[in-house]
């Protein structure tokens, strides 16, 4: 679990006075191995054409991607610092026309891995070897666009796209009758399910997946938790958008030492 860049996150929103923190404490270690151990990009040509592709269609865990962003070249502190605020380039949602690093503008659900599947298409078509990988929430797995998108990937034997599934029990809460990984098998894509906040079973399970030019896509539900590490906002409630006051965030960092 990292600890560092949850603290950066708590930061951001302080200063910031805006943002989701236990959404991208949920999403930060994912995003963090990918862009450490398995995307290949270079920060100084964001657009660069044999890089390999994260989407975060679950664009309200922002504050997660900026700060991965920020380790590996694509983003400053400043940036950082500026974190929704007029003068600054990041948002609550990423805005792919002002964040280098950012492929999408995502916030509103369900969109994020439509747009996946046309990029995986197109780079199929080209014969190109690039990794397209999207994260999504399991709340967000309520979207008909997402299902819509798997049928079509699967058909397309889109074999160059891996979804991540953000398994944090958010959709349990109006639909607690949901076989998630039986879901994807039915719709014919390679499911495996792993800790989202463990680096060795994330790395295992992100290794296991086969990209190829013709197959079926692939999806790894990790089981996560909402607000991981802090006792104080695990879970489902009102700190889904809450700025911490100076005593929380206090209880915040200790918990994070």
């Amino acid at each position: 679990m990292n600890t560092r860049l949850r603290k950066k996150i708590v930061d951001m929103v302080v200063e910031g006075k805006d943002g989701h923190i236990p959404s991208a404490f949920s999403i930060v270690d994912i995003i963090s191995i990918l862009y450490k151990d398995f995307l290949n990009f270079d920060s100084k040509k964001p657009l660069w054409e044999d890089r390999d592709y994260f989407i975060l269609s679950k664009g309200h865990g922002c504050l997660a991607l900026y700060v991965v962003l920020k380790d590996h070249g694509f983003l400053t502190e400043n940036d950082l610092k500026f974190f929704c605020k007029p003068e600054g380039i990041l948002g609550e949602h990423p805005d792919c026309t002002k964040v280098p690093g950012a492929e999408a503008s995502t916030g509103s659900l369900g969109h994020g891995l439509p747009f996946a599947v046309g990029i995986a298409l197109g780079l199929k078509i080209q014969g190109k070897k690039n990794k397209i990988y999207v994260l999504v929430g399991d709340g967000e797995c309520h979207e008909g666009t997402i299902w819509e998108a798997a049928n079509v990937a699967n058909n397309l034997q889109l074999g160059n796209l891996c979804v991540i599934v953000d398994w944090n029990g958010s959709a349990a809460q109006l639909m607690p009758r949901d076989d998630l990984p039986a879901k994807w098998k039915a719709f014919g894509w390679n499911a495996s399910v792993t800790d989202g906040h463990t680096e060795k079973d994330l790395k295992s399970a992100l290794n296991e997946i086969t990209f190829k030019a013709e197959g079926s896509p692939s999806v790894i539900l990790a089981k996560t938790v909402k607000g991981k590490g802090v006792p104080l906002i695990e879970g489902h409630g009102p700190w889904h958008h809450r700025i911490p006051n100076k005593e929380e965030y206090n209880i915040i960092m200790e918990a994070l030492s």
